[in-house]
């Protein structure tokens, strides 16, 4: 972790204080992370961070909020340089989703903690949080729209491929499961070509 000697806020402290808040959670998991760890972290006096966040919940949605936002980038990234056709960009970014909990293990469980199951406390964080799940969605229609996808509703087949790769980077991460990338592109390919988008 850095020193605190080492952080250089640049008159964002709210955002220089998330980061650092994040570097706790991924080196040494969500239970460490507290304003007072964070506050020492940062070198930063006890009260400092109380003034861009209330309490620990409001931390963490914080933190939680980036992880999103960065799990999105990734995607959109993937989706850029994957091939034009809907179903080819599901599967890049089904890959890319995989590979985003398999780097960042102890920042993904934040993300997906029962803590933060209320959405509606945290609007930041339920729109960061929203956005991935949108760009899926939006594929989908695509699909439905031109006629390959059968026998499954767009939302319905959303939640499918979220479970899918939630599920396979969480066992991967927990040791279950080898070859994530992998898994996660045939997974995706099986279930495109069975609704009739492959």
């Amino acid at each position: 972790m850095k020193s605190e000697s080492a952080w250089h806020f640049d008159g964002d402290l709210k955002q220089a204080l998330v980061t650092a808040a994040r570097l706790i959670v991924e080196t040494e998991g969500a239970a460490a992370l507290s304003l007072r760890a964070l506050a020492r972290a940062t070198g930063v006096s006890a009260m400092a961070p109380y003034h861009h966040f209330k309490d620990r919940a409001a931390l963490v949605a914080a933190v939680a909020a980036a992880g999103f936002d960065q799990l999105y980038s990734d995607k959109i990234a993937a989706l850029a340089a994957a091939p034009g056709d809907p179903a080819q960009r599901i599967v890049a970014g089904s890959i890319a989703y995989v590979r985003f909990v398999v780097d960042h293990p102890e920042l993904y469980r934040l993300m997906k903690s029962p803590e933060l199951s209320d959405r509606a406390a945290h609007p930041d964080l339920a729109a960061a949080a929203a956005r991935p799940g949108a760009s899926l969605y939006a594929m989908l229609l695509d699909l439905a729209a031109a006629d390959r996808l059968h026998g499954v509703s767009p939302i319905v087949a959303g939640e499918i491929m979220w479970a899918m790769v939630h599920g396979i980077g969480t066992l991967s991460i927990d040791a279950y499961l080898a070859e994530p990338e992998a898994l996660a592109s045939a997974g995706a390919a099986a279930l495109l070509a069975g609704w009739g988008a492959l």
